[in-house]
């Protein structure tokens, strides 16, 4: 028994009024270290200040907050870039052992 509905599926209306959905990429401008928690305030589009207090939190209570932040560094390219800081390591990597 099929049950749908033309409510239960969003109108080609709705679709195009959703925001396309923001690359994660570590931004230029509104960095205090690296850019990670201001990347990522802007992917999930929520101020940057919580995002920052949750890392410095996490780096007290448990350490692993640091550990996030170097891989947000190295995962996450510059605004702008094709790929990122650890790519460019294994793309480097990759060409002097061929």
């Amino acid at each position: 028994m099929n049950t749908t509905s033309d409510t239960d599926q969003p109108s080609t209306e709705q679709a195009q009024d959703r925001p396309a959905p923001r690359p994660l990429c570590r931004p230029l401008d509104d960095r205090m270290l690296a850019g990670v928690a201001s990347g990522l305030a802007r992917y999930l589009g929520v101020d940057v200040l919580p995002v920052r207090i949750a890392l410095v939190v996490l780096c007290f209570a448990g350490g692993i907050g640091l550990p996030l932040y170097l891989a947000g560094w190295l995962l996450i390219p510059d605004e702008g870039a094709r790929q990122s800081i650890a790519d460019d390591l294994i793309h480097s990597v990759q060409s002097r052992s061929n």
